[in-house]
């Protein structure tokens, strides 16, 4: 579903992903690990396309993002670090605008509802304003517009940062649940814990390119962070 085939990207002489090839397969969750600046966010924006790629391909349903942007973001649905919603709006409000927005037809307000309260909102959250939420509820109301939009891939970029213990574990659950049904999942995370315990597949980025890539049940939370630290320090 998602694939990077020789992918680069250079900013003047820094080259900000090196020939990055990797896969994320229906059902599968690809967690990429790195410090700031490794080339995570860049690989992200590039599948947007919001970046256009130097070389190689990034593929969406084996659709080249540069050459059928528009038919690649209908498959797809972006989470960043900070969910934008409008404050002045509800939380279904918001879910109504943005899956309208995706779908092209306005869904009715009770399977709207049952979404949030699918992602965790009930009915009463999800009838008060967003400028009420916690970063946890705009998560999950993210959640809901990908499903509103029957989104088959999932790009975020560090979705359970600044997230209580509580919040990330109940996002968390909601990726198993989308992966579980199908769902292709790219996720960029500082969080070890949370790519061992979530993710199918691992991959460490460091200055542009993926020195690392391996199934998640291959090692375990110890051997991970070893292996994380040895190239972090290398």
């Amino acid at each position: 579903m998602l694939e990077a085939k020789n992918l680069t990207k250079r900013f003047g002489a820094t080259a900000a992903l090196d020939s990055i090839n990797l896969r994320v397969d229906p059902g599968e969750m690809y967690c990429l690990l790195g410090a700031n600046g490794a080339g995570k966010t860049t690989l992200i924006n590039v599948f947007l396309n919001f970046l256009v790629p130097d070389g190689g391909e990034a593929r969406i349903n084996g659709l080249d993002v540069t050459r059928h942007g528009i038919e690649t973001k209908r498959l797809v649905a972006y989470i960043p670090e900070q969910v934008m919603l409008y404050g002045v709006l509800t939380g279904l409000e918001n879910l109504s605008y943005f899956a309208e927005l995706a779908t092209g037809r306005k869904s009715p307000d009770d399977e709207l509802v049952a979404l949030l309260s699918d992602v965790g909102l009930d009915r009463t959250a999800s009838s008060r304003r967003v400028s009420t939420y916690s970063k946890g509820m705009r998560q999950k109301v993210g959640i809901a517009i990908a499903m509103a939009k029957k989104a088959r891939a999932l790009l975020l970029d560090e979705p359970t940062s600044g997230l209580d213990p509580k919040a990330a574990s109940e996002f968390s659950d909601l990726l198993r649940r989308a992966r579980e049904d199908g769902v292709a999942i790219l996720t960029t995370t500082h969080d070890l814990f949370h790519a061992k315990q979530t993710g199918t597949h691992i991959g460490i980025m460091k200055r542009g390119s993926l020195v690392a890539n391996f199934s998640s049940e291959t090692l375990s939370h110890t051997d991970l962070e070893a292996l994380y630290l040895q190239h972090m320090q290398a």
